[in-house]
């Protein structure tokens, strides 16, 4: 039986960038080429996580840095087309390198010798009363001895101007509010730590802003609930277009949108329950 559908952060802020790039991604489920950038950060998010397998005392930059090839071996054994990115090995070991600098980097900013997460790379999964799903993965779940909770992301990039800190927090946000109606108990703080640039962005979050998202999740949810049942996915120009891999297929570049597939507005749907 395939697995009901769910609204995760990303695929939210797809919808808010671009509902046609949200239907490639959500309803088409389009194959996309991988990206040094995206597949760097599941790589050194892959060895912070295994990092926490060690004992406390083991967890030293030296113990991560071994535990980059073996990670990197696992992820081409899962995807044997991640060698395409390079050009060659000069340009492999130097993606290597940045992704063992950004390593150093995360050492400079915690001691992992002095943490013990709750959970690592956690699924959370709430449905909202209105029967809306929402889904999605914790990299890092901390609990005080007082029971006081630290919800903390790790990113690979730098740090947003102020300007864009609001939208930042939104995933950290949309995380806050499945904990919350999970366990009845809003998060204490949440945390971006920014290897790119040795940067934390924290925030302590509320019931009302987190009430708010949750009607504003609703009022998404209405807007593409619509354009699944149209089959309207109306494409939105911005400057991350440049950045888009579906642009043979947007009508903004002279493409042609494919035919829906079946089944797929049909399982998109299932996101709230009848």
């Amino acid at each position: 039986m395939r697995r009901r559908a769910a609204i995760s952060p990303s695929r939210a802020k797809d919808f808010r960038q671009c509902p046609l790039l949200f239907r490639f991604r959500a309803v088409d489920r389009l194959p996309e080429p991988p990206s040094q950038a995206a597949v760097k950060g599941s790589l050194v998010h892959a060895v912070l996580e295994h990092l926490f397998d060690l004992p406390a005392a083991g967890r030293t930059e030296e113990a991560a840095q071994e535990l980059l090839d073996p990670r990197w071996q696992e992820l081409q054994a899962t995807r044997p087309d991640l060698l395409r990115m390079f050009s060659g090995p000069e340009d492999l070991g130097a993606w290597l390198a940045e992704a063992r600098s950004l390593l150093t980097q995360y050492f400079r900013m915690e001691n992992p010798t002095r943490l013990e997460p709750a959970e690592r790379e956690m699924l959370v999964e709430t449905e909202l009363a209105s029967g809306i799903l929402l889904r999605g993965f914790v990299d890092r779940m901390d609990v005080a001895p007082n029971g006081m909770v630290r919800v903390v992301d790790y990113k690979t990039g730098r740090s947003p101007h102020p300007r864009y800190q609001d939208e930042a927090l939104f995933q950290m946000r949309f995380y806050a509010l499945m904990l919350w109606r999970l366990h009845g108990r809003v998060p204490a703080r949440l945390q971006l730590v920014y290897l790119g640039d040795g940067r934390t962005l924290t925030h302590d979050p509320g019931e009302e802003e987190l009430v708010a998202l949750e009607r504003d999740l609703e009022s998404l949810w209405a807007a593409i609930s619509e354009s699944a049942r149209t089959q309207k996915f109306a494409y939105r120009t911005s400057r991350l277009c440049s950045w888009c891999s579906f642009q043979s297929y947007c009508p903004a570049f002279g493409g042609e949108e494919p035919p829906m597939p079946p089944g797929g507005v049909e399982h998109l749907l299932t996101v709230q329950a009848v």
